[in-house]
């Protein structure tokens, strides 16, 4: 019976550490991360998101929907899945559109995560205009 436990125990014990690896961050890799990305109010930002969001509510919604305006900017979460991963800000605001409706939005800054890889790219999702449920539910998807 002891040695029985023995064996259990060196087994758990060894499950555990073949599970553990050493955390590289994303900066110091053979191809680094540089990890400099805009804050959540940055204007270059918003712009991206405004722009974007506008593209798709005309050519897949038929829709002249766009944002007029943010607010109540907050972040979220930075790096949220540790130092090893894709350098991440998360992001939340509320966003005025043309209708006159207040939305919640939440949308994450991502580095290389852009066209061909290049630079900073944006995930965002609007609370109730998320048609295509790609961010369901309730854009909670799109939050860390």
């Amino acid at each position: 019976m002891r040695r029985t436990l023995v064996l259990l125990a060196t087994a758990i014990l060894g499950a555990s550490a073949a599970a553990a690896y050493e955390v590289v961050p994303a900066e110091k890799r053979v191809i680094p991360y540089v990890a400099e990305l805009p804050l959540c109010g940055d204007p270059s930002v918003l712009a991206e998101i405004s722009t974007r969001f506008a593209e798709k509510e005309a050519q897949f919604w038929n829709s002249a929907l766009t944002i007029v305006e943010y607010s109540r900017i907050k972040p979220l979460a930075w790096r949220p899945w540790g130092l090893d991963t894709i350098p991440r800000r998360f992001c939340t605001a509320t966003a005025l559109v043309s209708s006159g409706r207040r939305h919640r939005i939440d949308y994450s800054v991502r580095e290389d995560l852009n066209f061909i890889s290049a630079g900073w790219g944006v995930e965002w999702c609007v609370t109730g205009l998320d048609r295509n449920l790609a961010y369901a539910p309730a854009c909670r998807m799109a939050r860390p």
